[in-house]
C-alpha cells in the first residue's frame, strides 16, 4: 500500500466552497441522478460538525446564501454528481431559482442526529415515483449507501462501495518517522499534484483581501505601523485570505488536506510561503508538503474527521509545523517531537464551533504557532512531557490530544449545535 497515494486519493482533492456544504450537495446531486425524474422532496440528516460546520458559511454561486440546505437543493437540482466538490461551479440562475423553490415551498426537511460521532451525510431524494437514499461517510465523497427503491445501486456510482478504513488503519499504526521516510520518496505525478495544490490556493489567497475581513484588518494594521512587514506578516496576510475568500463564497477552488478546505490553506501554504522566504529547495518544499498532508491525515486518525478541536489551527498546524523542520533539518525527530509539543502545548484547547467567517481567525493564530513552534524546535527548544498533556513521543502527545477531544470534550459538539439552533442562523437564503 503507498500511503500517501492513498491519502491523497481520500484527502486531498479540489472542493469549491466549505466541503460539509458541498458534501451535502454531492450526497444530494448523488440521490437526485438517480431519480427517474426530477426532485420532488427531500430529507437531509446530518451529523453535529457538519451541522456547525454548514451554519454560518456562503454557498458558492448561491448569490450570498448560506448551509447546508441551499447546497443540498442545489445538489439536487443539478443531479449530476460527476464534478464531486467542484459540483456547484454548473450552477446558473434558473438552477439557483429552482433550488430556492425547493426551499420556500418547504420540499426540504433538514435535521442534525445529535449522537453521530462521525461524519455522516444522509440524503432522502423522492422523485418520479421513485426514492433513493444516498449516505456519504467516512469521507467527505466516499458514498458508502446508495439504494433506489430499497435495492442497493451502490455498484454503478464510480465512487460508491470505497473503504478509506483500511489505509487509516495502516496509517494509525505508523510511528512519525516511519511516515516521513515513506512519504517523502514522492513520483513526479504526486508532485505535480502537489505543485496545482499550491498554485490553487495561492490564487484564492489573491482574492481574499476585497472580502475586507481578516486578512484586510491584517493589511490595515500593518499600513498603521501596528505589525512590521515581515514573514509572520505575511504569511498570516496570505492564510487569512484564503480563508476570508473560502468563507464568503467566493467560486475559486481550494486544495484541501484531511478534506477540509481551511486545513489545506494551513497545511500547504505555511510551509510554502516560509520556504519562499527560507530559499528552500523546490523538490524538498514539495516533500514537505507531502508531509504536511500525511501528518495532518494521521493526526486525523486520532482526533476524527471532524474533531470538537479547530482542525485548521491544531492538526493542520502540527502537521505544518513538521514539515517546516522537515525543510531545514531533515527527519531530526527529536527537533519534530519539539515541533509537535509546540503546538499542542500553545492551542490544545481552541475548539471549533463552526465554519464561518471567524475561522480565518484561527488560522491566523495557527500560522504564527506553526512558524514560532518550528523555529523554536529548530534552536532545540521544545515543551516536554512535564508540560501539561504532553507525552515521551509526538505520538503519545497525539494520542493525548485525542483523549482531550474525545473524553474530554465530548459534550462539546451537542452544547454548539444548540446554540446555533437557538440563534437560529438563516440556513437557507440569506
Amino acid at each position: 500500500m503507498n500511503i500517501l497515494k492513498e491519502i491523497i486519493t481520500h484527502e486531498v482533492f479540489p472542493a469549491l466552497g466549505c466541503t460539509e456544504p458541498i458534501s451535502c450537495a454531492y450526497a444530494a446531486a448523488a440521490a437526485a441522478e438517480q431519480l427517474p425524474g426530477p426532485v420532488e422532496r427531500l430529507e437531509l440528516t446530518v451529523d453535529p460538525g457538519t451541522f456547525k460546520n454548514g451554519a454560518a458559511v456562503t454557498v458558492p454561486r448561491s448569490e450570498d446564501s448560506k448551509g447546508n440546505m441551499i447546497a443540498a437543493a442545489l445538489g439536487a437540482v443539478i443531479a449530476e454528481s460527476g464534478g464531486r466538490l467542484e459540483l456547484l461551479n454548473s450552477v446558473t440562475p434558473a438552477i439557483l431559482e429552482k433550488a430556492r423553490q425547493l426551499l420556500e415551498e418547504g420540499r426540504l426537511k433538514y435535521s442534525c442526529k445529535e449522537d453521530n460521532q462521525g461524519f455522516r451525510v444522509e440524503i432522502h431524494a423522492v422523485g418520479g415515483g421513485s426514492s433513493v437514499h444516498c449516505v456519504i461517510s467516512e469521507g467527505h465523497t466516499n458514498i458508502t449507501h446508495l439504494a433506489r427503491d430499497g435495492e442497493s445501486i451502490i455498484e454503478s456510482h464510480p465512487h460508491g462501495g470505497s473503504d478509506p478504513t483500511a489505509y487509516r488503519k495502516v496509517l494509525k499504526k505508523m510511528g512519525m518517522e516511519e511516515i516521513l521516510r515513506e512519504v517523502i520518496g514522492i513520483d513526479d505525478e504526486t508532485r505535480r499534484y502537489i505543485r496545482n495544490g499550491i498554485e490553487m490556493n495561492m490564487a484564492i489567497s489573491e482574492k481574499g483581501i476585497g472580502v475586507k475581513r481578516t486578512a484586510y484588518q491584517i493589511q490595515k494594521m500593518k499600513e498603521e505601523g501596528v505589525v512590521a512587514e515581515d514573514l509572520m506578516y505575511i504569511v498570516k496576510l496570505r492564510v487569512a485570505a484564503a480563508v476570508d475568500a473560502r468563507m464568503a463564497g467566493l467560486p475559486y477552488p481550494v486544495m484541501t488536506s484531511g478534506g477540509s478546505g481551511n486545513q489545506g490553506v494551513v497545511a500547504i501554504l505555511v510551509p510554502y510561503l516560509v520556504s519562499l522566504d527560507r530559499g528552500v529547495d523546490p523538490d524538498r518544499v514539495e516533500e514537505s508538503i507531502a508531509i504536511s498532508h500525511a501528518i495532518n491525515s494521521y493526526i486525523k486518525c486520532y482526533i476524527g474527521e471532524l474533531s470538537v478541536l479547530c482542525g485548521c489551527a491544531i492538526s493542520a498546524g502540527i502537521a505544518a509545523a513538521t514539515a517546516l523542520v522537515y525543510q531545514q533539518a531533515g527527519i531530526d525527530m527529536r527537533k519534530i517531537g519539539f515541533a509537535v509539543n509546540n503546538v499542542i502545548g500553545d492551542l490544545s484547547g481552541l475548539i471549533c464551533d463552526g465554519a464561518k467567517p471567524g475561522c480565518s481567525m484561527k488560522t491566523v493564530s495557527s500560522a504564527e504557532t506553526t512558524i514560532r513552534s518550528a523555529f523554536m524546535a529548530l534552536h532545540g527548544y521544545g515543551l516536554s512531557e512535564d508540560d501539561g498533556v504532553l507525552g515521551l513521543s509526538p505520538e503519545e502527545s497525539i494520542r493525548n490530544l485525542s483523549r482531550i477531544s474525545l473524553e474530554g470534550m465530548f459534550r462539546v459538539d451537542p452544547t454548539v449545535v444548540r446554540i446555533l439552533q437557538d440563534k437560529a442562523i438563516p440556513r437557507g437564503r440569506a
